[in-house]
């Protein structure tokens, strides 16, 4: 540095009470945003039936020697595992429709038994009743309870005090 340049500005130091908040990584803001839309929806009840699914849909293209049965039914098998992954899709995308896609998931996994072999070895039909189950239970988060007019009501009397809890369970004012 030479005698001529002026001197260089310190930097403030940042305090607690004024300083930004340092912003999440693209990853971090990825995940919280993953994280918010999948509580919205049955992902788990969708991940689920999709599995179960693809283990009744691709089990009847194993080679010759591990396939149970052969023909018709193998076709039939791969129509239910379309069947339930597509109802996978519609829980995803349509939260609101969770009921009549688990039970149609549900009935899928259970006619695959006979249709397609033993449902998959047991486990495609298990994972897509499962599924299918977990999505008709399924219930949205509801947001947390305001007070209403009646409760902000029974909680005052005439004269604008606090009412006690035996006037309010008695009917009196």
């Amino acid at each position: 540095m030479t005698s001529t340049d002026p001197p260089a500005p310190e930097a403030p130091e940042p305090t607690s009470a004024g300083a930004p908040e340092p912003r999440p990584s693209a990853p971090a803001r990825a995940r919280q945003g993953f994280r918010r839309w999948r509580r919205t929806r049955p992902f788990w009840a969708a991940l689920w039936m999709a599995l179960g699914g693809f283990v009744i849909f691709f089990l009847p293209l194993a080679p010759l020697g591990r396939i149970l049965q052969v023909g018709v039914g193998g076709i039939a098998g791969m129509a239910g595992g379309v069947v339930i992954m597509a109802m996978a899709l519609l829980v995803l995308a349509l939260p609101g429709q969770r009921h009549t896609a688990g039970t149609l998931a549900v009935i899928a996994g259970v006619a695959s038994f006979p249709l397609s072999n033993l449902g998959g070895l047991f486990v495609g039909m298990g994972l897509s009743v499962l599924g299918g189950a977990m999505a008709f239970a399924w219930l949205p988060e509801k947001p947390a309870k305001r007070p209403g007019r009646l409760a902000r009501r029974r909680d005052r009397v005439t004269d604008g005090t606090p009412a006690s809890p035996a006037s309010v369970g008695s009917g009196s004012a």
